[in-house]
């Protein structure tokens, strides 16, 4: 979805091994999967992060949760049956007209799947990850995007329907590659994206208390 110019279903779990969590590796070590509890106004939700899958979206994402970045921030962009879309700084003002159109500051973090140092560049955008083939389903966490190659950031969204024309792999213009599923409090997702809105922006705001990193 684009970024306001950038802008952007729980599935049936395949299996109970599945639910607990895929591997990563870090050195020889065989680690499960992290997980983000999301504490917001309307409710609580719990996703697993897919580091197994795309590490350097996962480590950007990990990295900017637990240095605080999102606590605070608002919903900017809600559609019923589609998505509800977050994680744009200006959104702090929820009424900011820029709401959308912020990422972070350049830098630079952590890959926690490699140990290596991944950068932000270019007004705090990382590098596509178009690698794992996981398909935008509801209840998924996806990057947002202005469109253009490796400009998703800070910005992502939940999928609350299948989606899969957003699928980087599709074939249509849209690339957003998934990086985590909602596993717990996935009602409060569809929830957020019923609110009465205008321009798609909550009526009344939706606020992230914070994101919580579980390694």
């Amino acid at each position: 979805l684009a970024q306001a110019s950038r802008a952007l279903p729980l599935e049936a779990a395949a299996s109970r091994a599945r639910q607990c969590h895929p591997k990563h590796r870090v050195g020889l070590v065989t680690m499960p999967n992290p997980t983000a509890t999301f504490n917001t106004t309307m409710g609580s939700f719990k996703a697993e992060i897919y580091l197994d899958r795309v590490p350097i979206t996962a480590s950007n994402f990990i990295d900017l949760a637990q240095n605080g970045f999102y606590n605070g921030l608002h919903f900017h962009r809600v559609i019923p049956g589609f998505m509800n879309q977050f994680g744009c700084p200006y959104s702090r003002d929820p009424r900011s007209s820029k709401a959308g159109t912020g990422g972070p500051d350049d830098g630079t973090f952590k890959n926690l799947a490699t140990g290596t140092t991944e950068h932000r560049f270019n007004g705090g955008n990382i590098k596509d990850e178009n690698i794992s083939r996981d398909t935008n389903a509801p209840g998924t966490l996806s990057m947002a995007n202005t469109g253009q190659p490796n400009s998703g950031g800070s910005q992502f969204f939940i999928n609350v329907a299948n989606n899969d024309f957003l699928d980087w792999f599709s074939g249509g213009e849209s690339k957003h590659p998934v990086f985590g599923k909602v596993i717990e409090g996935y009602e409060v997702a569809e929830k957020i994206s019923q609110v009465p809105t205008q321009d798609d922006n909550p009526r009344t705001p939706i606020r992230m208390e914070s994101v919580t990193i579980e390694m």
